[in-house]
């Protein structure tokens, strides 16, 4: 990536993330048993459930928001690097501590792409400035969490 491509770039990321707020809130309420509903302020909700028989587990929808926040930052970087994706998909495995706390340990995702004018050289920097500089979630969890994304680039049939 030339100098002036790199800053046009990094000028689009602005805009991108200077639409976060800086404070969010939602709300929790039980329902029954160990059930509870969440609520964006936006109105989207969200079932928990302790024995995952209406709801997510909370540490599912974590594993969940860490892929979320890394596809959101990849599919922007690279369609702002001049590529099209027609396909995309990341299958996400968490392992976690055996005794309490259970907190996660290590995490692999596997990304598959397909599209036009995506390399490996593209990815590399999209997944790199996700995880150094930009995923809110992943900077959010513990120091010592590994997170190990891998990728494959399908050609298109």
């Amino acid at each position: 990536m030339s100098k002036e491509e790199k800053g046009a770039f990094e000028e689009n990321l602005e805009g991108y993330k200077g639409k976060i707020n800086p404070v969010n809130k939602a709300t929790l309420t039980w329902d029954k048993d160990l059930i509870f509903l969440g609520r964006t302020p936006r109105g989207f909700e969200l079932d928990f459930d302790a024995e995952a028989q209406w709801g997510c587990i909370p540490t599912e929808s974590l594993l969940l928001s860490i892929a979320g926040c890394l596809a959101i930052d990849v599919v922007s970087f690279i369609t702002k690097m001049k590529a099209k994706i027609t396909k995309f998909r990341i299958d996400i495995a968490g392992e976690r501590n055996p005794t309490p706390p259970q907190y996660y340990t290590k995490v692999d995702m596997m990304l598959t792409i397909a599209g036009e004018n995506i390399t490996p050289k593209k990815l590399d920097r999209a997944i790199s400035l996700s995880q150094e500089k930009y995923c809110s979630v992943y900077h959010s969890l513990r120091k010592d969490l590994k997170v190990n994304v891998t990728y494959i680039i399908e050609k298109e049939a």
